[in-house]
């Protein structure tokens, strides 16, 4: 078995921001027209007028104040509230695989290797743009790898359940080394026209080289160890998918988007991650006062301080659990990966962290590092 170390990371951040004051307006607007076509509705009791959004409400709910999208017009649009996306031909690159292969050029710079380096990739995504070709195929051919590429969708984590993949990859000699990518382009699943929810998320994508910790450059992170959990809850969900067409779905049927039982999602999954996240560290005889920090899934800033909170008996402080979702809002998998690129500079050797996240399934990976 060979000892497994996350050499770099990538990060493409796109090039549009929706800020709050942005999002709360184009909302309103849509909100005023809907609740101006079903007044008769609404003065009979029949229909139920919408509620208008704020930014105090937006904040407050998730901690989220802007977010990275590949198309803003779309979704301000008050006339139609989701991304404006020119379909591309099969001969050019998809989106997600743009943004994969700049994310993973991103992180193979940094760790000064070539695609001859790499013998395998993961595109680890909450949705993917098709079915097939694959996307990782696709993502590998356009990097020029050798090897193979293949999809994985574990939702929220499917990035910590990609590092699981990698991780085993390498250390059983399947694989010298992996770029695991996580495009995730949230912009298009999002129910923008939902009070509750149209301002959870954001995209982005993030990229991590996995190799043999003899391959690895100076500073790399080993992998300790990786763990995963599932178990069944429709309390996340997204019902679009191939069998849509045959159902005669509506594309824009609110079933068919993101949608989420958002209490309870908070009440389950939190006490499992924090109690995930602490089984984990001790299997390698580490307390969670041991680590150094924990770079948790930016879903919602409650969550995260719960957890934090339950695994140190204290509040956390922004240096031991930081937050990117003020920025990015959440960004599916992606999130922990950005927490994790964005703060480790300061890492010392024989620091310990823990890459943890979790949502629909329910899911929940971590993975445990040390500073080499």
């Amino acid at each position: 078995m060979h000892r497994v170390a996350i050499s770099s990371t990538g990060l493409y951040i796109p090039p549009e921001v929706i800020t709050n004051e942005e999002l709360v307006e184009a909302f309103n607007q849509y909100a005023a027209l809907e609740n101006a076509r079903h007044a008769e509705e609404i003065a009979a009791g029949t229909f139920t007028a919408l509620t208008n959004s704020s930014v105090e409400f937006i904040e407050k709910a998730s901690g989220i104040k802007r977010r990275y999208v590949m198309e803003k017009s779309g979704v301000l649009d008050p006339t139609r509230m989701r991304p404006v996306f020119t379909p591309r031909p099969d001969t050019e690159l998809s989106m997600m695989a743009e943004i994969a292969v700049k994310a993973a050029q991103d992180a193979l710079a940094k760790a000064g290797k070539t695609a001859a380096d790499v013998d395998m990739v993961i595109c680890a995504s909450a949705n993917m743009q098709r079915a097939y070709p694959a996307m990782g195929v696709e993502i590998q051919t356009a990097l020029g790898i050798q090897g193979f590429g293949f999809d994985m969708n574990v939702a929220c984590s499917s990035a910590t359940f990609g590092l699981e993949m990698a991780y085993n990859a390498v250390r059983s000699g399947g694989a010298r080394a992996v770029l695991m990518v996580n495009p995730e382009i949230t912009s298009a699943h999002l129910a923008w026209k939902d009070r509750d929810c149209h301002f959870i998320f954001g995209d982005v994508c993030t990229a991590v080289l996995v190799e043999r910790l003899e391959l690895a450059p100076p500073g790399a992170f080993e992998i300790l160890g990786t763990k995963a959990l599932t178990s069944f809850s429709n309390n996340i969900r997204n019902n679009f998918g191939f069998m849509s067409r045959a159902e005669d779905r509506d594309p824009d049927d609110r079933d068919q988007l993101f949608r989420q039982e958002g209490r309870k999602v908070f009440k389950e999954v939190c006490p499992m991650a924090a109690d995930h996240i602490e089984q984990h560290l001790a299997a390698f005889s580490y307390a969670p006062a041991d680590v150094r920090r924990f770079w948790l899934h930016q879903a919602n800033l409650s969550m995260n301080q719960f957890i934090a909170r339950k695994l140190l008996g204290r509040d956390a402080t922004a240096d031991e659990a930081p937050v990117i979702l003020d920025e990015f809002a959440n960004t599916a998998s992606a999130g922990s990966i950005i927490a994790f690129h964005r703060h480790q500079a300061d890492f010392k050797p024989g620091d310990v962290g823990v890459i943890c996240s979790f949502g629909a399934g329910y899911s929940i990976g971590s993975a445990i590092v040390k500073k080499l």
